[in-house]
This record gives C-alpha cells, structure tokens and sequence, in this order.
C-alpha cells in the first residue's frame, strides 16, 4: 500500500497545504534515520572524516585555517566539525553524524518540493523517497561518512528550488554556499542560469545572482586569509589534477563506483534513458542541464572517489521522478520495488562491512597513545590522519597527511609522487615546523608506498639525524627521538635540519 500511495500520477501540481507536509516529513524523517543508520556503527567511516576531525581540533586550539591548518578545500566543513566539537565535544563524531542526516532530509524535502511544484502531489512524494533510497548507493564509506559532499547537496538542492521560484539572490547565496562546502557544488549555477535564461528575466536578477554567489564566497575568504583562501582552494592544486602513470587505476576506480551507483538506480536508468528523447517537451532541461555539470565535477581531479558521485543523485532522482509519471503504473510500481530492495542491500553492507583500515588506525592510535605523553607532538607519515585523532595526540606539522607534501593520492603509483610535487613551499615549512618543535615520535606509516621515507630525502635526513627505531606494528615503523639528536636540534635552526 506505501508503494502504490508513492507512485506518480499525471495529476495536476499540488496546491499548498500544510497536510501534505504534515504526512510526508515523518515519513522521510523516519527513512533518513533508517538509511543512515550504518553511519552511526564505526567511530569512522573514511580518512576524510579523520582529517577533519583532526582540523577541527586544531581550530579549536587557536589555530587558523589556510595558516597553521591547510587542505585544498574550502572551509564549510571544517567549520561545521569545529562548531560541533565545541558544542558536544571532540571525542565522538556522532553529532556531525546526525547533522549528515539532517543535510539528507534537507536534500529531500526541497526535492520533494520541486518535484511536487511541477508535477503533483505523488509526484513529490516519489522524489523525496526516491532520493534517500538512492543516496546511500556506493561503498559505505562513501555513502555513510559525513564528508563534503554530503554538505554539498543541500546547497545544490537549495540552489534549485530557489532559481525554479525565480528567487535569484536566494538561489546564487546557495551556490556560493555549495561552493564552500566543496568547490565542485558550484557546478548547480550552470542550471540555474538557464532557468534564469528561460525565465527571460532581466539582467538585475543576472546581477543578483551573481552578487548573491559571490558575497558567501568573499565573506570567507576575508573570514580566513585572503591569499591562503585562493591558494589552497582554486590555485594550489595543479599536480593534484594529474594522473600520469596511473590511467589504469583511475579508470577502474571510476568504472566501478559508477557501476555501484547504478546498482542502486537500476530501477531509474531505464526510464530516465527514455525521458532524454522529450527533455525540452517535459520541461526537463535544467534537470538535465544538473546532471551534466554534475559529471564533470565528479571527473574533475581525475580521483573519481566513491563520495565524488553524490552530487549525481539528486538529478538522477529527479529525472526519474519524471520519467515515472508518464509510465503505466506496473512500470512505476516495480521502478519503486528495485529501487527499496537495493537500498535493503546497501543497509546490509553498511552494516556488515569489514573495516581493517579503522582496526589498524586504533592499534597504531594505541601504541602512539602508550609511547607518548598527552602534551607531546607527534608525526604520522602516512594517509590515515585519524590516527592523531584516536591517539588524542598534537601533530607535528600542518600537513596531517603525506598527500599534500608528496601528491600521492587514492593509490596512485605514477610517477609524479614525491618532494617535487607536493604542495609549493610545503616542504620548506615543513623542515621549520619539525626543526622548531620536533616530534616525540614519528611513525612511519607508509607501509611500501610510492611516498616512503627512503624515497623523500629531507624525511630520510631527518629521520637520521635525530630518532632511531623504536618498533614496529602491522606493517608501520615507530622512531623515537634519541638524546643526542634532541641535543643536536636543539642547537641547530631550522635552515639545517632536513636540508637537500
């Protein structure tokens, strides 16, 4: 009976009434809460999650972002982390968690609502379901962490519902917004200016439009550093960009987490495929306008990383949404059905999944916890940031992982990983910040990686001149500082510590 209540209809668009919404919000508060269940199980679901907690940790010690805490995004997120840590504490991720799932029932509702604004009541209902089965379909550490691109969609949904109403300042706030959550949700202005192109509105609400975008953007900025805020968010990321050596790699990756998604929406592919031959006569082509500058935002970089493929779902349900009315309603029915068991089968891997990288990170946090005091700094040479944050310990330098320093990215083994490609300047800065106030313990946690130490000359230096192997664990090498290498640092600058 819930089924056949979802199915779209030819009928006319709703009229507003606050029944409508009294029903429909429990029912897709109440599927928010279920999907997103498996998030609440792990203390992590991804790196990322672990990279800003450790961010918002240091925010919350004084530190500044694109200052003494740097990544190539922009400051939304970190800001929402810290925000969260101050109000319930740094300790557990559960309450940034309930926030995700707040920003997914956010994405609903405004979907349900463009969808019912232009083609009905069930029509409305259908997309908001639609949207939460969907959304947790890729890998669980993708689908169920709350990362950036989970902050993306509200924006991008917002963005829309707003342009749709012809609210131009409204909608370009929202993309600027998108924007800061992470670069690639500036993508939505490309359908919104068609709407505003369509709407033949006058260039005002062009101005407004692109006043609203911008004064999100610039309040950041002025908000954090100015040259930092360009440097770390448009400009300081040319090697990242790359993929030489590693097409393979990347393209597997990407054919595979497109597949999964559209495991999840094999119940949407068909009908949508068919939609695309009426776009302009069903009035779809912002929808389709969406989906296209989606895409590219989730090539961009060429990483293709599960997570990237969020910013699809919500055209994607849309436009399934579309095509649905004008099926017979079998057709709609059983588009419905695949769509509920895949989202049943997504639930399970959530929860069942196993996760040997988090196991590793809590033996790793431990040890690093046992062999250091809570004041001492500590470096951890490798991808898994999380390890500072489980350990409770200070890292040694701004760049939490070895990615930024080496540019080696999501198993990337090209040729364009090592000191040459990090971040510009990062590895003067880096030398200062070990040389000002060295490590009480490093760990080396590349484990044979493109990015090992016996490949970086300035961390093999450093790691000569002043520690010696303490131990190892799973696979990663522990170095303790020795006395007469605290000696020697202590008496030395930073100009010759680590120096080629």
């Amino acid at each position: 009976m819930l089924v056949t209540h979802l199915v779209p209809s030819r009928s006319a668009p709703g009229r507003p009434g606050s029944d409508y919404w009294r029903r429909l919000l429990p029912v897709l508060a109440a599927l928010a809460c279920v999907t997103r269940i498996p998030s609440f199980v792990p203390p992590l679901w991804n790196p990322d999650e672990g990279y800003l907690a450790v961010q918002a940790r240091l925010l919350a010690d004084g530190g500044e972002l694109y200052e003494t805490v740097v990544d190539r995004k922009p400051p939304l997120v970190p800001w929402l982390y810290a925000a969260s840590f101050a109000v319930f504490g740094d300790d557990s991720l559960t309450p940034v968690r309930v926030l995700a799932t707040g920003a997914q029932l956010v994405t609903a509702v405004l979907l349900a609502s463009l969808a019912r604004r232009r083609w009905g009541n069930r029509a409305g209902r259908t997309a908001g379901v639609l949207y939460l089965l969907t959304s947790i379909g890729l890998n669980p550490e993708d689908a169920q962490a709350a990362l950036f691109e989970v902050f993306i969609l509200p924006f991008t949904a917002c963005a829309m519902w707003c342009a749709d109403r012809r609210r131009w300042g409204a909608a370009g706030a929202a993309v600027g917004c998108a924007f800061l959550a992470k670069q690639t949700g500036g993508a939505v202005l490309v359908p919104a200016l068609w709407l505003l192109y369509r709407s033949g509105a006058p260039r005002s609400d062009l101005l407004r439009l692109g006043v609203g975008a911008a004064v999100p953007v610039l309040g950041a900025a002025v908000l954090t550093d100015p040259a930092g805020f360009l440097f770390w968010t448009v400009t300081g990321s040319g090697a990242y960009v790359s993929f030489a050596g590693s097409e393979l790699h990347v393209l597997a990756r990407g054919l595979v987490n497109a597949a999964i998604l559209g495991v999840v929406c094999a119940g949407l592919i068909p009908p949508v495929v068919r939609l695309l031959r009426t776009a302009p006569r069903t009035g779809s082509v912002d929808l389709w306008l969406w989906l296209g500058s989606s895409a590219p935002a989730v090539a961009l970089g060429f990483h293709f990383f599960g997570h990237y493929y969020l910013q699809l779902v919500p055209p994607v349900v849309l436009l399934g949404t579309a095509a649905l009315r004008t099926l017979p309603g079998e057709t709609q029915t059983r588009a419905l059905l695949v769509s509920a068991c895949t989202c049943v089968l997504f639930l399970a891997w959530g929860l069942l999944a196993p996760r040997p990288d988090l196991a590793h990170a809590h033996r790793l946090a431990a040890e690093v916890a046992r062999r250091t005091a809570p004041a001492d700094r500590v470096l951890v040479w490798g991808m898994h940031p999380e390890t500072y944050w489980l350990a409770d310990r200070t890292p040694a330098t701004r760049y939490l992982t070895a990615g930024l320093l080496t540019n080696y990215s999501g198993g990337r083994d090209g040729p364009r990983v090592g000191e040459r490609y990090g971040v510009a300047g990062a590895w003067e800065v880096f030398r200062e910040e070990l040389a000002t106030r060295p490590p009480a313990l490093i760990v080396d946690d590349s484990r044979a990686k493109p990015y090992a130490p016996e490949r970086m000359p300035s961390l093999r230096r450093i790691l000569a001149d002043g520690y010696e192997e303490a131990g190892r664990l799973d696979g990663a090498v522990l170095y303790a500082r020795t006395g007469e290498g605290a000696l020697r640092m202590d008496r030395r600058t930073g100009e010759g510590v680590g120096q080629d």
